[in-house]
């Protein structure tokens, strides 16, 4: 065959080769192994044509392999939970409110209280990996109340976890996180609301941080063999609070989600968590965490107090209120540190965690926001029940029993309101199947009322910030996709 002939052949065939990578992978190998069978193409030529071959795929499938569109694909994950809510009065005082749960409330209650049904949650999760260095996770919550809205109702969507985790090893072992996401301190803080037991974080640790999440940079260590006892702890159903490193370290605003800092100082945490399995198979964790940084209280009004001096109840506004706003002061030392103690359900189980710290309170008697102590915490009893059955259901039942006491101050409330709880909660949780959960139990209140505006053509003796005692049944039915 002559040499131009042989190069038109050549030509075609390439040509062929390139009209579509991968269509034509098989075809063009096996037509110059024809060729080169009929003596068209010498066996040097043959090879010379499928090593060009090999070569284009090989660019092909490095370009497949760095394209981000490829790499997006099969890596976007979608997960999410919805839970309504609803509440029965059962006795107490009237005309309370819940600041954690609108649905607790009569029809003497101050704002728009939901006398019936109240969508506590609604949130859609997209996250997963893309390449080997970079796992995202975006949560938003369509049934949010905007900033400052106070009792106003309506499912307003509000982000609550916007972030990156860049894995310094590939092995998940050093990892930064930045961008919204949880501050590591406390156990129920991290734990999510689609896996807790009790409906609202224990007051104490929870007053630590708004939405238990803000706008900062940590550093997150979890050993191999601490990652495989998390997933253990995960894959039974044992009520983890998820994987925030064994030794977690960073730097926020100290503000609260969706909040602008207001000062140039950073809040600074640290936790370290130690969790061990043994010989009987039973799962223990202790931590210790804390954070220190400055605050910045606002007042979003002004609240009814009783003068000391002449006990007359008049409308009041902190008098150093306007020193946050105008810049003159830079905020209030805000500091804690906490312990906590998991004893996982296999069945019976334990949770308790207990906080100490200063914080920006609100002092009544002097009418300022000032520098306070507190202490708090919380116990939970629980025991769990697999192979539940009702009907034709084959679930899990978890009743519990918690208790929890505060005598401190909500920072992140109008006017870093004081607030003192001593509540019980008895009750259970039935997992009817791994896509619906029901929540039952009575709640013994005895707390302060960190809603302000009472109805006082109602109450006239009434005052702000007032401790009340109230009994109620509270129901909610959780949808998990």
């Amino acid at each position: 065959m002559n040499l131009k002939l042989r190069s038109m052949v050549a030509i075609a065939v390439t040509g062929a080769s390139l009209i579509s990578a991968n269509a034509f992978a098989d075809s063009t190998r096996d037509l110059v192994q024809a060729l080169v069978s009929k003596g068209v193409l010498t066996e040097e030529e043959g090879a010379l044509l499928t090593k060009g071959r090999a070569e284009e795929m090989d660019v092909q499938k490095k370009k497949e392999k760095s394209s981000l569109a490829s790499k997006v694909g099969g890596a976007v994950n979608i997960r999410g939970y919805l839970q309504v809510r609803n509440t029965t009065m059962l006795g107490g005082d009237e005309g309370i409110n819940l600041f954690s749960d609108r649905s607790v409330g009569d029809d003497r209650s101050n704002g728009d209280q939901d006398k019936n049904f109240l969508i506590r949650r609604a949130r859609v999760i997209l996250f997963g990996d893309i390449g080997e260095r970079l796992y995202y996770y975006i949560q938003p919550d369509f049934a949010s109340t905007p900033a400052g809205a106070g009792q106003v109702s309506g499912n307003f969507a509000q982000l609550r976890d916007a972030y990156g985790d860049l894995k310094l090893t590939k092995d998940n072992v050093h990892r930064i996180r930045v961008g919204q996401s949880k501050v590591p301190y406390g156990f129920e803080n991290l734990q999510s609301s689609q896996n807790r037991l009790a409906l609202d974080r224990a007051d104490a640790l929870n007053s630590a941080v708004k939405d238990e999440r803000d706008l900062g940079a940590f550093y997150y260590y979890t050993p191999i063999e601490t990652q495989e006892l998390f997933k253990e702890i995960g894959k039974l159903g044992l009520k983890h609070s998820g994987d925030y490193g064994q030794f977690g370290f960073g730097f926020y605003n100290g503000q609260g989600a969706n909040n602008r800092d207001r000062n140039d100082n950073y809040h600074m945490v640290a936790r370290y968590t130690h969790p061990w399995k043994t010989e009987s198979g039973q799962i223990y964790e202790v931590g210790i965490q804390g954070y220190t940084g400055d605050y910045v209280p606002v007042s979003t009004g002004s609240y009814r107090r009783r003068n000391p001096a002449t006990g007359v109840i008049a409308s009041a506004t902190p008098t150093n209120a306007a020193n946050f706003t105008d810049g003159s002061n830079n905020g209030i030392k805000d500091e804690r540190v906490a312990l906590s103690f998991m004893m996982y359900p296999q069945p019976f189980g334990l949770q308790a965690e207990w906080t100490w710290g200063k914080t920006p309170g609100l002092d009544i008697a002097a009418n300022q926001i000032q520098e306070k102590s507190l202490n708090g915490g919380y116990l939970q009893a629980m025991y769990k029940i697999d192979n539940f059955q009702f009907f034709d259901t084959n679930g899990t039942l978890i009743p519990f029993i918690k208790w929890q006491y505060f005598d401190g101050y909500n920072k992140a409330e109008s006017n870093a309101a004081p607030n003192h709880v001593n509540d019980w909660e008895i009750g259970a949780e039935w997992q009817i199947a791994p896509e619906v959960e029901l929540v039952a139990y009575y709640h013994k209140m005895k707390r302060t009322n960190l809603v302000t505006g009472i109805q006082t053509a109602e109450f006239p003796n009434r005052t702000d910030y007032e401790t009340f005692d109230a009994d109620a049944l509270r129901v909610q039915l959780q949808y998990n996709f």
